[in-house]
């Protein structure tokens, strides 16, 4: 009998939980949604298209290489002068996207997709990267 009661009460909590919720905005207010991440709304636009959704990447005109548990975006340097620079079939984003959505971008990488890298990737990063780039660019 005491687990039927239960089981009522909780039916009725989950149907009546969202109403509550619009009806008190005191509760709503304490209803707390996590913000998506900033460069995820990057990735999704632009890199998803080659990487994939699940950064496994893919085979096809080319190859593109995985995002996913790739211990080579342990130190953001790395990633980030991919981006700025290109190599490969991966073009140069340094005209396309500014340091901060670089940034962004890769701060998502590196915690999504099996990564656990958690280490701050700042603009000024970013900025210094495509100056050794410029100039590097520059004596070519």
């Amino acid at each position: 009998m005491m687990i039927r009661m239960h089981s009522l009460a909780l039916m009725a909590l989950l149907v009546a939980g969202p109403a509550l919720l619009t009806a008190s905005p005191a509760l709503a207010a304490t209803a707390k949604v996590a913000a998506p991440h900033p460069g995820e709304a990057v990735y999704k636009n632009i890199c998803q298209a080659c990487h994939m959704a699940n950064g496994k990447g893919g085979v096809g005109a080319g190859v593109i290489l995985p995002l996913a548990n790739n211990e080579k975006l342990e130190y953001p340097e790395y990633p980030i002068s991919l981006v700025v620079q290109g190599r490969g079939a991966m073009p140069w984003f340094r005209d396309a996207l500014t340091p901060q959505q670089i940034a962004d971008v890769v701060a998502y990488v590196r915690i999504n997709f099996g990564n656990k890298y958690r280490s701050k990737v700042t603009p000024e990063m970013v900025k210094e990267i495509i100056g050794d780039a410029s100039t590097v660019r520059e004596q070519e």
